[in-house]
């Protein structure tokens, strides 16, 4: 079985009561809950974590790897630019990182430096982008 560490950036625990115009109604507990039930639907165990602290996320990046896990899923949020090495750890873990956005920054006139580290940068589908990101790290880690 893939194992994907699922990570939540900086400001995540203010979903669906901040910015809803931008991300929708769904709480951080609402996006755990989907992804959870897309991971299991797929055969892939997933474990959630969240901090609004970067040296916490990096120290959890990096314990993945001694942990076994296949790959990560990243929605850096707060943490999308200015923690270069937030994106550091990332580059230097073996398994491969998905980079997602519920909205796309991009259409706000925003970058992620962290999706520089990252395999690949999933960004508008809504919380379906987990989905796409879980399927892609699926096909990544296939063990023949």
């Amino acid at each position: 079985m893939t194992k994907v560490l699922i990570i939540h950036g900086a400001g995540m625990n203010m979903r669906g009561r901040v910015q809803v115009d931008v991300f929708g109604p769904l709480t951080l507990a609402d996006y755990d809950a989907r992804i959870r039930d897309y991971a299991e639907a797929l055969g892939i165990g997933v474990e959630t974590f969240h901090s609004n602290i970067e040296g916490e996320v990096i120290n959890r990046v990096y314990a993945a790897g001694d942990q076994g896990f296949d790959g990560a899923i990243i929605n850096p949020a707060g943490f999308m630019s200015g923690y270069p090495a937030l994106g550091l750890a990332i580059s230097q873990v073996a398994y491969p990182t998905v980079e997602v956005h519920i909205s796309n920054p991009a259409k706000r006139g925003l970058t992620s430096d962290i999706s520089k580290a990252c395999r690949a940068t999933i960004a508008g589908f809504g919380i379906a982008g987990y989905d796409l990101a879980l399927r892609g790290l699926q096909a990544l880690t296939a063990k023949a």
